[in-house]
Formats: structure tokens, C-alpha cells, sequence
């Protein structure tokens, strides 16, 4: 995400999980509202850095996954943005609906599956509320003096968060582009000429990223780097029952068509922290000593894919017969 914008059902969190505090909520589009949090006594919050997303713990109990879209350069306060989703899981109508300034919420310590490497150029194209990702990673670029440009699209002018503080900030290297006054999005025009001195970063839903991958095809390896909001769906390469074997317990469980590797190697008492368990998170990566994944998340790039010494249980799987775990 979501990141990101990634909704899921967590039951657990990484280790630096703290209480803070709703110092702001403000409406920052049609059905978009961004929560400034803080702690209560005014202590430095963990650094993180463009493209990081947090755990938010709702009173209830639910977790859930949120990019980082506040200035990074201010150690005691984090912001987020949540899209309010009609057909979601209730988590971002919980935001909208009763969360107020003031009330208290579990926050996890930064993590970064979506970093930004140097560059002499790059272009940021969003779609929606993937825009929050990008927010930070602008900044970074204009403070680096680096040559940037951001085409960002949605529905309706009123429904993108952050348009007029992008415009005001950075003026005509900003190209909104809302569907209802434009159309959708000219990749043809922005990315038909692969340029190998540049970076493609792109968020938002499923057709989109897979309209840029589509345009990026000939572009040099690695120029794009993409955030889902889910994992992409593909049917597995097996459909029939493979072994995971645990290295630190010696104990070996069948994981069968019907059940995650998550699921499986719980039963075989490993303690696995998850938050998403949809792919987008990587609160689950997990080490592989032994096997091939086959990897189904939206975290790993290209070339952890291929090293294939690390997967996330939740939703990959196994190319053969066997794999082996440091669990």
C-alpha cells in the first residue's frame, strides 16, 4: 500500500509499538482524511524515511497498514491519509466515523518496502490515494536538487488529497490530471521513450499499475518501482500439497491447497508476527534456507525475487515440494 492504503486484519505487531495521540484531523479531500499523531508528552517519534508506512492500531483491536505522508523532517509528529472505503473492512470507515482529535491509537515503528534510491531523474505517478507515498518522496527529490516530475490522477479534482498543497509548493513540475475534466492518465505520452537516467515510482489501484508496468516493459530493468494497495492476483504454480520444514524446531507440516504457509506453520507452534496477511505489509517476511518460493506479495523487488532467500508466508508459496524455514 498500502503503505500504504493496504487494509487487513492484523494479529501482531512488530516490536516498537506505542500509544499516540490524534493532535489533528483535518478533511483534505472528497472522503480523504489525514490524522496527525503525536505522543502525549511530546517525545520524538522513530525516523523513517520516504515510501515507509506504519501499523495503526484501532481501539477495537483492528490493524491496519498506512503510508507516512507528513514532513519527515519533524521528529514528534507523523501524518497519515485515509481514503474512507464503502466496500472495505470497516477499518477506514472506523477512522472517519469515530476517531476525533484527541483520541488514543497503537502506532508501529516505521518500515520501508518502498524506498527511494538516488536518481538523476524521476517521474511519480499516482492514482488516487496512492498519492501518499509520493508526497514524501517529492520532497526528497526537490531537496536533493534532483529533476522530478509528478503526474498524479483521480476521479474528480475535489477527490485528490494534497492537490493544492502540491500545486502551491511546486507549481508546474505537479500535472493533476482528474478523470471527470481529462480522462485518464496519457502514459503513452509520459513513459512511450524508455530513459534509462530515470526512476518510475507509482501508487494507486490494480489498473493503473498495471498499465505503467505495461508501458514500462522496455525500460531498463528495475526503472519501476511500484506499491499495491493489495497483492496481485495470480494462480499458483501448484495445486497440490508441498512441505515446510522448520529449522530451529526440526518440525515439518503439510501445507495443503486450502491453507496459507502462515496458517501451516503456525499450527506448527512458530510464533510469526502479520498485520496485512494479503502480501503488501511485509510484517511476515520470513527466511529461506532451503526450496524456491513462489513469491505471491507486492514487497519483494525483482531481485529478492530471484535470490529467493526470503518470502512472506502469508500469501507465497512453494515451487516444489519443500521448503525450508528459519522458524
Amino acid at each position: 500500500m498500502v503503505t500504504t492504503s493496504t487494509t487487513g486484519t492484523g494479529t501482531g505487531l512488530r516490536t516498537g509499538a506505542v500509544t499516540l495521540r490524534i493532535r489533528a484531523r483535518e478533511q483534505v479531500a472528497d472522503g480523504v482524511v489525514a490524522l496527525t499523531l503525536e505522543h502525549s508528552d511530546g517525545a520524538r517519534l522513530p525516523d523513517w524515511t520516504p515510501g515507509s508506512h506504519i501499523d495503526l492500531v484501532l481501539p477495537e483491536g483492528t490493524v491496519r497498514q498506512y503510508s507516512l505522508c507528513g514532513d519527515r523532517w519533524d521528529a514528534h509528529t507523523y501524518r497519515i491519509a485515509v481514503l474512507r472505503e464503502a466496500s472495505g473492512r470497516g477499518g477506514s470507515t472506523y477512522v472517519h466515523d469515530e476517531l476525533r482529535t484527541g483520541d488514543r491509537v497503537g502506532v508501529g515503528a516505521p518500515r520501508n518496502h518502498f524506498p527511494l534510491v538516488p536518481s538523476q531523474r524521476y517521474l511519480f505517478v499516482a492514482g488516487g490515494i496512492g498519492i501518499t507515498p509520493l508526497l514524501p518522496m517529492v520532497h526528497q527529490a526537490e531537496l536533493l536538487g534532483a529533476d522530478w516530475q509528478l503526474l498524479y490522477g483521480g476521479r474528480t479534482r475535489a477527490s485528490m488529497a494534497f492537490r493544492e498543497e502540491l500545486t502551491r509548493t511546486y507549481g508546474d513540475r505537479v500535472h493533476l490530471v482528474p478523470q471527470d475534466e481529462l480522462g485518464l492518465l496519457d502514459l503513452d505520452s509520459w513513459l512511450g521513450t524508455p530513459r534509462p537516467d530515470t526512476k518510475v515510482y507509482c501508487c494507486g489501484p490494480g489498473p493503473l499499475l498495471a498499465a505503467v508496468e505495461a508501458a514500462c516493459a522496455s525500460w531498463p530493468p528495475y526503472t519501476l518501482r511500484t506499491e499495491r494497495f493489495t497483492a496481485a492476483a495470480a494462480a499458483p504454480v501448484r495445486a497440490t500439497p508441498f512441505q515446510v520444514e522448520l529449522r530451529r524446531t526440526g518440525r515439518t507440516v503439510t501445507v495443503t491447497p486450502d491453507m496459507s504457509v502462515l496458517e501451516a506453520v503456525r499450527l506448527a507452534g512458530a510464533d510469526v508476527l502479520s498485520s496485512c496477511e494479503q502480501g503488501t505489509c511485509g510484517t511476515c517476511l520470513t527466511p529461506v534456507l532451503e526450496g524456491a518460493p513462489e513469491h505471491r506479495d507486492s514487497v519483494l523487488a525483482d531481485h529478492e525475487r530471484t535470490v529467493g532467500d526470503c518470502m512472506l508466508p502469508c500469501v507465497s508459496r512453494s515451487c516444489g515440494d519443500r521448503l525450508v524455514l528459519d522458524l
